[in-house]
């Protein structure tokens, strides 16, 4: 299976197993898109061939289904889902090469919320993105 194979297998198992996906088309058409502000977030440490990825499916109505949810999700809410928005922290961080990228998609306040980025290190991802992929407890 490649990457994008398991990701995507991984974010299907995690809507169904939230009930967020429909059962059937006609159904689909009922219920519209997934209730509350949501968002499927993977971290991979290292590069994308050899790396490890983590993953979580954050629900904010209410705060579930990451380890720091009602942070992430605050923080989220401030930043009106725009997670280039979130106010990046003043720290000072080693310059060590130890790359990080990661993905969020989902849907926050009935927009598509689709974020892609890589960061030299850890540090550097905790300094700008806050919470949100902080996906260790």
């Amino acid at each position: 299976m490649t990457y994008l194979t398991r990701a995507a297998a991984a974010a299907g198992a995690l809507l169904a197993a939230a009930g967020l996906l429909a059962a059937s088309p006609a159904q689909a058409a009922t219920r519209g898109s997934a209730p509350g502000d949501w968002l499927y977030l993977t971290v991979t440490r290292g590069d994308a061939q050899t790396g490890t990825t983590t993953s979580a499916l954050l629900m904010c109505d209410p705060p579930t289904g990451h380890p720091h949810a009602a942070q992430a999700c605050a923080e989220l809410a401030a930043a009106d889902g725009d997670i280039d928005r979130i106010p990046h922290q003043d720290v000072f961080c080693p310059l060590i090469y130890a790359p990080v990228s990661v993905h969020a998609r989902g849907s926050w306040n009935g927009r598509p919320v689709d974020y892609e980025q890589t960061y030299t290190s850890k540090c550097v991802m905790d300094a700008r993105t806050g919470a949100v992929f902080a996906l260790e407890a």
